[in-house]
């Protein structure tokens, strides 16, 4: 329809109500003109006339009586979706409890956090930080951001980004010890382990010729926290097994360089978790929508 329906319905509206295209332009800003221009706009778009016009009255036709009906329920409606976001929007507010891996949680969502405060300052958030997985369901947990697929079924994984693990030194290391051409020889370099709620991870899984093979590590440095083990691995502290995710702004800048990348293949994808038989606030789902839109690009 070649005419401007929002403004020009609205316009049409009330010129009906006052009984006069002046008044109504006035209303909208337009001159006398301009507003009688516009319903002739509609008149002739639509095949009919809206109104009978006389020196001393305005008033609407049979057909402007009847379109008059549909346009008010169309601006009605109108406002109605307009005053309903605007309910929901000022209705974010309340507290949102997360749990996200300590050094992504440092180096990435906390911006992310931010950023989402920006909009909506009224939600508050309960972070934290942790490489032992919480129990959402225990815990009352909203929602987790995880490595890997989680093992209970009753709850939702959405994945934020494709990553896998890997070995990473810092280059100064690498260039006193050597590059290792074979997992094995990491039984002999100092290696850096990642202690978790259930024990310390330093059995390591590779592949070679097809088959999966772990390595268990005895030199190690150990730490519960995965951003001391990133900062270890800066410092030249040894040999680091990380998410390719957590350390990709270091293998950008060259403070991290990966090793024997051809046998650590395993996937560790990022995944965004939250309980599938809870019914979400809208503050919970507005955040969730949002982190999949900033973290997926990751």
């Amino acid at each position: 329809m070649p005419f401007d329906r929002l403004n020009d319905l609205r316009l049409f509206q009330d010129a009906s109500l006052l009984g006069s295209f002046s008044a109504a332009g006035r209303k909208h800003g337009l001159s006398p003109a301009a507003a009688s221009a516009c319903i002739q706009r509609m008149e002739e778009a639509l095949g009919v006339r809206l109104f009978e016009r006389t020196t001393r009255r305005l008033r609407l036709t049979e057909a402007g009586e009847t379109y008059l009906a549909y346009c008010r329920q169309a601006l009605d409606l109108l406002e109605e979706g307009e005053n309903q976001l605007q309910r929901e929007h000022s209705q974010l507010s309340g507290a949102i409890r997360l749990s996200a891996p300590s050094d992504l949680g440092r180096n990435l969502l906390l911006d992310c956090l931010d950023r989402f405060s920006a909009t909506h300052p009224e939600v508050h958030f309960s972070l934290s930080l942790s490489d032992t997985p919480a129990d959402l369901i225990g815990d009352d947990i909203d929602l987790a951001i995880r490595y890997g697929m989680p093992a209970d079924s009753s709850l939702v994984a959405r994945q934020l980004a494709a990553s896998r693990r890997v070995v990473c030194a810092a280059p100064a290391l690498l260039q006193t010890l050597g590059v290792p051409s074979h997992p094995q020889d990491l039984t002999r370099l100092p290696t850096l382990t990642l202690t978790t709620g259930h024990g310390p991870m330093n059995e390591w899984r590779y592949r070679d010729g097809g088959e999966i093979r772990s390595l268990r590590l005895q030199r190690t440095r150990q730490s519960n926290d995965g951003e001391v083990i990133r900062r270890w691995a800066l410092q030249g502290h040894g040999f680091a097994y990380k998410s390719q995710l957590d350390i990709a702004a270091d293998l950008r800048a060259g403070r991290l360089l990966t090793v024997l990348d051809d046998f650590f293949t395993e996937p560790a994808p990022l995944h965004l978790l939250y309980p599938g038989h809870r019914l979400q606030p809208a503050r919970v789902r507005r955040l969730i929508d949002f982190l999949l839109a900033e973290l997926s690009p990751a």
